[in-house]
C-alpha cells in the first residue's frame, strides 16, 4: 500500500525501519532468522547486534500493539494510544507517545567485562546512557518531555534488566531522543519539532525515489518500496566502508559482497550517479596486491577467503551508458587499471599450468555457493566464468580504445575472442555447456541454471548456441521466474539456496543476455514474471520457485535493484 504523502507502508518483520546513512535500524529481527516480540534498535557496526529493546507500556506493563513502517515514520498503535519514531539524522531517532508509555531496555541482560551493555545516568549531559560492548558505541537517551518513571539496573553489574521507562505528565505526552555516539558529544539539543523531523525524513526519501524511479507508474507498483529498501540500507562511510555504501540488507546479510554491489550500482546510476559509481568502486578499494577483489566488505571486516565472479566488466559497460554524464578520463583510467588487475588475477592465479580457461576454487567463488554444478568436484572450470571474462575483456578493449591505448585494445579484443573460441571448443557439447574438474579432467552437466549462464555473452554468441541456451532456459521457468535448479531435478530443494529458488542476479543477467542475443519475447516473459513476483512477495534474498514465497533475508537490496532495473526498462519499452 502506498500513500502519496507518506510513501509505501511495510511490515517491520519484512523490512527494517531505517534511514539513508544510518548504521542502525529498528526491527524485530535481532539475528539470523531470529524474530523478537519487541522492536529493537539493531546496530550493524562490528556485526549485527541488537542493542536496545523498545517496549510499549501501559501502567508499567507491556502491551500488545500493531506496528507499521513508512519511509518517514514508524508507529506502534494500541487500544490506549500510540508511539511514533522518526529519524532526525542518521545517528539520532526521536520518539513520542500519547496514551502509551515506553521502556528502553538493554537487549542483553548479562553484563561481564567482555559482553553486554552497561547503563547509567550521565550528569554532564543529563541523559541516560547505554554502553554496548558488542558495538563499541554508546546510546544516549535524553528526555525532552514527560517523566522518567523508573531506571532499573542503573550502574548494575551482572544479570538484570537495565534501562528506563518514560511516561507522560498529566494530560500530556512524552518525547525522547536516542543517539548513537562514539564516546562523548555536547548534550542533545534541537529546535525541530517531531513533526518537522517526520516531514524532513519523508522529503528526503521522496527526493531519492523521484531521482531513482522517475518513470514509475501504476504499472510498476513496487517501485517506491524497492527504492526504500535501497535507500534505507545505505550507510555513511565508516570503518572499512570507504564510501557511502548500500548494504545487502539491514537484517543479517549486512555486508557488501563483491558482485551484489554491481546491481545496486546499475539501479542507482541514472538518478544518483555519484552513489552509483561509489557502489561499483567500493570493493575495488580493497583489491589486493594480486588483483583479487574481496569476498565481502562491512564496517569492521574485509574477507578474502573467497572471491566473486568477474561480472564487473559487464556491469561497468552498462553502468557508464546509464550515467547522465559520461565518466571523466581519470575515472575511466582508474576503472581500467582496476579491471585489468582483476582480469589478470583470473588469467594467472586461477589457471592451471598449461590450461587455457580459469577455474573456481569453490562454489562460493561463483556466487552460486551450493549449486549442483559443484557437486562432483569443487575446483572446477565452468562456462559461466569464461563467459564473464570474455565480456570483461571486451569492456577492457573498449576502455583502452577510449584512453588511447590502441595496442591494449587490440590485445584485449584478441584475448576475448581466443577465450570464447576455447570455451566453445572445450566446454560446448553441441547441446549444452559442461563443467570440468581441474584435478580429474572429468566433465559433467547438471540441471543447474548456472550451466546456462553463458547466455550473458548475448550478441557475441553464435546464433545456434544462443537459441539452444534459450530453449534450455525456458525449461527453468516457473510461474514466478527462473528456478536455479530444474524443479524436476532430484536435487531440487524448495529452500535450497542455489538448488532451486529464484534469485535476482541470475534473472537480470540472463534477461540481459537473451535480449542482446535477440530473444526478446523470452526476455520479456522473464522480466514480467520477476516483476510480478516482487510486487506480490516483496524483495527477499531469494524465492520459492513453485510458490513464490520470499525466503531467507526478506529485505535484500540486489533484489530491489533487480526490480528497479527491469521495471525501468519495461517502462521505457512501453514509452513512459
Amino acid at each position: 500500500m502506498t500513500d502519496a504523502r507518506t510513501g509505501p507502508a511495510f511490515s517491520l518483520s519484512d523490512i527494517p525501519f531505517s534511514t539513508y546513512g544510518s548504521w542502525f535500524d529498528v526491527s524485530p529481527v535481532v539475528a539470523e532468522k531470529t524474530y523478537a516480540d519487541d522492536l529493537h534498535l539493531v546496530s550493524h557496526q562490528n556485526g549485527m547486534h541488537a542493542v536496545l529493546r523498545l517496549v510499549p507500556l501501559s501502567a508499567g506493563e507491556r502491551v500488545e500493539t500493531d506496528r507499521q513502517g513508512t519511509p518517514g515514520l514508524l508507529t506502534w498503535t494500541g487500544e490506549a494510544g500510540r508511539i511514533d519514531l522518526a529519524y532526525e539524522s542518521p545517528d539520532t531517532v526521536r520518539l513520542r507517545g500519547s496514551g502509551l508509555d515506553i521502556g528502553v531496555f538493554a537487549a542483553a541482560q548479562a553484563l561481564t567485562p567482555f559482553s553486554g551493555t552497561y547503563f547509567f545516568h550521565d550528569p554532564a549531559a543529563d541523559a541516560h546512557v547505554f554502553t554496548s560492548y558488542e558495538t563499541g558505541r554508546r546510546y544516549r537517551v535524553t528526555l525532552l518531555s514527560g517523566t522518567i518513571a523508573a531506571t532499573p539496573g542503573d550502574q548494575t553489574l551482572g544479570s538484570t534488566d537495565r534501562g528506563l521507562a518514560v511516561t507522560a505528565e498529566a494530560g500530556g505526552g512524552w518525547e525522547i531522543a536516542v543517539e548513537e555516539l562514539d564516546t562523548a558529544r555536547p548534550p542533545y539539543a534541537s529546535s525541530a519539532t517531531f513533526d518537522d523531523v517526520v516531514e524532513a525524513a519523508r522529503s528526503a526519501f521522496a527526493e531519492f525515489v523521484d531521482a531513482v524511479a522517475p518513470w514509475r507508474s501504476a504499472d510498476t507498483p513496487a517501485a517506491e518500496l524497492a527504492a526504500y529498501v535501497v535507500w534505507s540500507a545505505t550507510v555513511r562511510p565508516a570503518g572499512l566502508v570507504t564510501r557511502p555504501g548500500v548494504l545487502m540488507s539491514k537484517h543479517w546479510m549486512d555486508k557488501v559482497w563483491s558482485w551484489d554491489h554491481c546491481f545496486n550500482a546499475l539501479a542507482l546510476a541514472p538518478g544518483c550517479p555519484e552513489l552509483g559509481l561509489d557502489q561499483f568502486q567500493l570493493p575495488f578499494d580493497h583489491q589486493d596486491a594480486g588483483g583479487a577483489l574481496p569476498d565481502s566488505v562491512t564496517h569492521s571486516e574485509v574477507l578474502h577467503n573467497f572471491v566473486k565472479p568477474p561480472i564487473h566488466g559487464w556491469a561497468f559497460g552498462h553502468l557508464r551508458r546509464r550515467l547522465p554524464t559520461p565518466p571523466s578520463q581519470a575515472e575511466l583510467a582508474q576503472v581500467y587499471e582496476r579491471l585489468e588487475r582483476w582480469t589478470q588475477f583470473w588469467l594467472t592465479a586461477r589457471r592451471a599450468p598449461g590450461a587455457e580457461l580459469p577455474y573456481y576454487q569453490h562454489g562460493n567463488d561463483s556466487g552460486w555457493d551450493n549449486a549442483t554444478t559443484f557437486d562432483p568436484e569443487r575446483v572446477v572450470v565452468t562456462a559461466d566464468l569464461a563467459a564473464f571474462l570474455v565480456l570483461q575483456m571486451h569492456e577492457l578493449a573498449s576502455l583502452a580504445g577510449e584512453l588511447g591505448k590502441q595496442d591494449d585494445a587490440r590485445r584485449w579484443t584478441r584475448t576475448a575472442e581466443e577465450t570464447q573460441a576455447t570455451l566453445l571448443d572445450q566446454l560446448w557439447t553441441g547441446d549444452r555447456f559442461v563443467a570440468r574438474g581441474v584435478a580429474t579432467g572429468d566433465t559433467w552437466s547438471t540441471a543447474s541454471l548456472l550451466d546456462l549462464m553463458p547466455v550473458v555473452l548475448g550478441e557475441h554468441l553464435p546464433a545456434e548456441v544462443g537459441s539452444t541456451l534459450a530453449d534450455h532456459i525456458k525449461a527453468h521457468l516457473t510461474p514466478y521466474g527462473l528456478a536455479t535448479e530444474l524443479t524436476t531435478s532430484p536435487h531440487y530443494l524448495a529452500d535450497g539456496y542455489w538448488r532451486g529458488p529464484i534469485w535476482a542476479p541470475a534473472t537480470v543477467l540472463i534477461e540481459d543476455g537473451l535480449r542482446r542475443a535477440g530473444h526478446h519475447r523470452l526476455a520479456d516473459d522473464i522480466s514480467a514474471r520477476f516483476r510480478t513476483l516482487c510486487e506480490t512477495h516483496g524483495f527477499a534474498e531469494n524465492f520459492d520457485a513453485v510458490t513464490g514465497t520470499g525466503l531467507r533475508d526478506r529485505a535484500y537490496t540486489w533484489t530491489a535493484a533487480g526490480y528497479l532495473l527491469l521495471a525501468e526498462a519495461h517502462a521505457h519499452r512501453d514509452g513512459r
